[in-house]
């Protein structure tokens, strides 16, 4: 790792992929977060560019990075400006307002943990039916996390760890709505309160539902290897709670699903492959309509995880082979089925074929625009398609791209 002395010669492209590669982000990651090419991140890296990055573009790359003031970036120690606090969505102020806010003040009136719990789930149903599910499910947590977190100063016995598992449930949720479109310091919370409300719960299911969360934001951050032992030891803790439970039995498989995709992220195929095997056999042993309101484990998701595993393993071919075999209707969830799409595009792209990953990145809008516009793969993906689409596309490339709020 280059001393802050060496890094005090480097130019502003040299220290931008230096941080990059430092924190493990790609390319196509960082370029998709601030809405232009990964060929255009390349030239800003070798200083390429006839005209260098404005101040607010240098801001929009160092929110994702995930630096801490624009310094570390510019090397002017005169130019402090704190960028750690990232809104990508209107919901993320109101929600980052309720995680991390602290309410002393007296109840007014007593928290009912069943009633508690049957709105999270609600929120969950909306999470995952929704084609705007960042604005219509992150609506209903700010005020879901101050109940529960009322809910546990008051209660104790069962029904504080009733109000421990829904509390760890809107976490959960918060964690899906704010993923890319927040600041990872609020993620990290975010998945830290999931489990320590899980802790409070004391139950196997919720605390493995909380690991699943945990993993996510570990993977999303680079930390692979920690995600995969995570959901491995979330697979463990289920194992005793298997016999007759539906519940342990869709997050047995859900992390098993986890697993196999950190494994995929590390090029471990063996070992994903392993995983989307597990998963399958007890998706197919679930009784039908069963899934966990919070990962809708089943046969379409382990079908839809599949995919994902062969396109990160770089395996365009097999991922455009398991995709075929996927119902996009019997996908659960809106946002999962734009995911769908939105890996197909990756496979197409793989190929260099151009026209299908438009197809496919087009149909994935349709699903869920926000969804997509979210995703900092699809904006990538979105971005590349503008250069190298060929004039065929160049139109309905640019239009996409404007979709999704991608300069290219």
């Amino acid at each position: 790792m280059p001393t802050p002395d060496e890094l005090a010669a480097r130019a502003i492209g040299e220290r931008i992929q230096n941080i990059r590669t430092r924190t493990g982000r790609t390319r196509a990651v960082v370029a998709g977060l601030v809405g232009r090419s990964e060929d255009w991140l390349r030239d800003v890296e070798k200083g390429r560019l006839q005209h260098p990055p404005g101040l607010e573009m240098l801001l929009r790359i160092g929110q994702a990075l995930g630096v801490r003031d624009l310094t570390e970036i510019t090397g002017d120690h005169e130019l402090l400006v704190g960028i750690s606090r990232r809104a990508g969505h209107p919901v993320v102020p109101a929600i980052r307002e309720a995680i991390e806010g602290v309410d002393l003040a007296a109840v007014p009136s007593p928290i009912n943990p069943t009633e508690l719990a049957a709105r999270v789930d609600r929120a969950w149903r909306l999470w995952h039916t929704s084609a705007t599910p960042r604005a219509d499910a992150g609506a209903m947590l700010p005020e879901l996390i101050r109940d529960g977190r009322r809910a546990l100063r008051t209660l104790d016995g069962p029904e504080r760890r009733t109000a421990a598992a829904a509390l760890s449930g809107a976490y959960a949720l918060s964690e899906q709505v704010l993923a890319w479109v927040a600041d990872a310091p609020l993620l990290w919370l975010a998945a830290d309160r999931c489990m320590s409300a899980a802790e409070i719960a004391d139950d196997p299911v919720t605390l493995a539902s909380a690991a699943w969360v945990l993993g996510n934001v570990w993977r999303s951050t680079g930390r692979e290897e920690d995600a995969y032992r995570l959901a491995s030891d979330a697979v463990e803790l289920l194992e005793p709670q298997l016999d007759g439970d539906a519940d342990a039995q869709a997050l047995w498989g859900a992390c098993q699903l986890h697993s196999a995709i950190s494994a995929a992220r590390m090029g471990r195929e063996g070992d994903a492959l392993r995983g989307i095997d597990q998963a399958i056999g007890m998706a197919r042993a679930l009784p039908a309509g069963s899934a966990h309101p919070w990962t809708l484990f089943g046969v379409a998701n382990t079908e839809i995880s599949a995919v994902s595993v062969q396109v990160d393993l770089r395996k365009s071919g097999g991922a455009l082979d398991a995709a075929s075999a996927v119902d996009p209707n019997a996908i659960p969830s809106v946002d999962r089925r734009a995911r769908l799409w939105l890996e197909l595009s990756r496979a197409y792209a793989q190929q260099h074929d151009w026209l299908g990953t438009l197809g496919a990145l087009r149909t994935g809008t349709a699903v869920s625009e926000e969804s997509m516009r979210c995703h900092p793969l699809a904006r990538s993906l979105a971005a590349e398609l503008v250069p190298h689409g060929g004039r065929l596309n160049e139109r309905e490339s640019r239009a996409l791209a404007g979709r999704l709020g991608v300069t290219a």
